[in-house]
């Protein structure tokens, strides 16, 4: 089954996503080129909502997984919230026109100018990751004669079971304040004549497909909320972050709704919104990377299949060693051969997928797969090489979202400087 399916799917052997073969998206916009669906989009936040009527609550969309604008602008249409975790993020969804007051702030190192410029838009909370940014964020709303909606995120030492370059909730990673610091934390915010506490959350790490870590960060903080109103602190909302994880390869994801509904069973009779902050569950397997082959190579050792995509362009498997599906995006009737797929920047690093049994040629399109979320978010102009365009997909149309980086929007920005006398 092709991650993505039923919106990437075969018709007489080719690959198409919803209404349009990929063939035709690569001859209009070149390679390599990212294409998401729509209707995959969509049918991915409709999950969340189903799931969660009837209960108060905010899907808030990980901006950090996808922050093209077309994107943002489809959730917030939808009526989405934001995670967001820099002022960029924070002018993006503003541009694509998402409610400054459904953003919630995460991240470590918010610098003074994000803070402000978060204060005067009049988002939703500050999500405190630490008891100095607390301090500073009450100082800048002093400035500002407001107060600051905040919640804190608590590290909960909860292993997510989960790559350790993304694992977030145990106490040696740098998200967060520890269980054993956060009753004082919210005693000092209630204190501060500049701050308003909103929440809690918690998010333990990234493509989590075991509900259970996920149950037990929300005990957790749920105990903390009951402690809390106790000393006269209440909360209006909870938030057990994202985490939830997708099936690249052989992964078996969780039932989200199942999850979601666990979610609100733990709630009960609390009087505490919802708050949800998915990124890659909502994005993930709703894209694809295009790539053409440049080169089929033979070496000793091994068959080299050289594609115009490169690990400028998807990062995630010289980062992480993550592994996405790879297809011809047209099968031929032909042997499989193994080859390792690789790309042309001069890192040995920079390859897709080892061993990958495929028929191909030179110069046919190949897929990878489940690349919509962590893709072109951390694709970089490494080798100088110009950022790949990016595509909507909605039925049998087609609309480009981001241009293809030209040559010179490389350094459009440099200057040189004038020679010696």
């Amino acid at each position: 089954m092709i991650p993505g399916a039923p919106f990437f799917h075969r018709r007489a052997g080719e690959l198409w996503i919803e209404n349009l073969p990929l063939e035709a998206v690569a001859a209009q916009y070149g390679t390599p080129c990212y294409v998401y669906s729509r209707a995959a989009l969509e049918a991915a936040y409709a999950v969340f909502e189903s799931a969660l009527r009837g209960h108060t609550h905010l899907v808030c969309y990980a901006v950090k997984a996808n922050s093209n604008l077309a994107i943002l602008n489809l959730f917030a249409r939808l009526g989405s919230g934001f995670d967001i975790v820099s002022g960029g993020e924070l002018a993006r969804v503003i541009a694509a026109g998402g409610r400054a007051d459904r953003i919630v702030f995460s991240g470590v190192g918010k610098s003074e100018t994000e803070i402000r410029a978060a204060l005067v838009a009049g988002i939703m909370c500050f999500n405190i990751e630490s008891e100095p940014e607390l301090e500073r964020i009450n100082l800048i709303a002093g400035t500002l004669g407001v107060k600051a909606p905040v919640s804190i995120r608590v590290n909960p030492d909860v292993d997510a079971r989960t790559h350790a370059h993304i694992s977030t909730g145990k106490k040696e990673n740098k998200f967060g304040i520890p269980l054993d610091r956060v009753i004082p934390s919210y005693q000092r915010a209630a204190a501060l004549p500049h701050i308003a506490i909103a929440g809690i959350d918690c998010h333990i790490g990234s493509q989590v497909t075991d509900p259970a870590p996920l149950y037990d960060s929300m005990d957790r903080i749920l105990a903390l909320t009951d402690e809390l109103r106790a000393l006269g602190i209440p909360l209006k909302h909870i938030s057990n972050g994202g985490s939830i994880g997708i099936r690249y390869k052989d992964e078996t994801p969780m039932d989200i709704g199942a999850y979601l509904k666990g979610l609100i069973a733990k709630i009960g009779n609390r009087e505490l919104e919802l708050l949800l902050e998915p990124g890659r569950s909502l994005v993930g397997n709703a894209g694809v990377l295009l790539s053409r082959i440049e080169y089929l190579k033979q070496a000793d050792a091994k068959r080299f299949a050289v594609i115009d995509a490169a690990m400028n362009d998807l990062a995630r498997p010289a980062m992480y060693d993550a592994w996405h599906e790879i297809v011809a995006v047209r099968q031929r009737d032909e042997q499989r051969l193994a080859y390792e797929i690789v790309g042309p920047v001069c890192e040995s690093t920079d390859k897709f997928g080892q061993d990958r049994q495929l028929a191909v040629h030179q110069g046919d399109l190949l897929a990878i797969l489940s690349a919509g979320a962590y893709g072109m978010a951390m694709a970089s102009n490494y080798n100088s090489r110009p950022r790949p365009a990016e595509v909507l997909v909605d039925g049998a149309s087609s609309h480009l979202i981001r241009s293809r980086e030209t040559l010179s929007d490389l350094f459009a920005h440099e200057k040189t400087i004038t020679s010696r006398a």
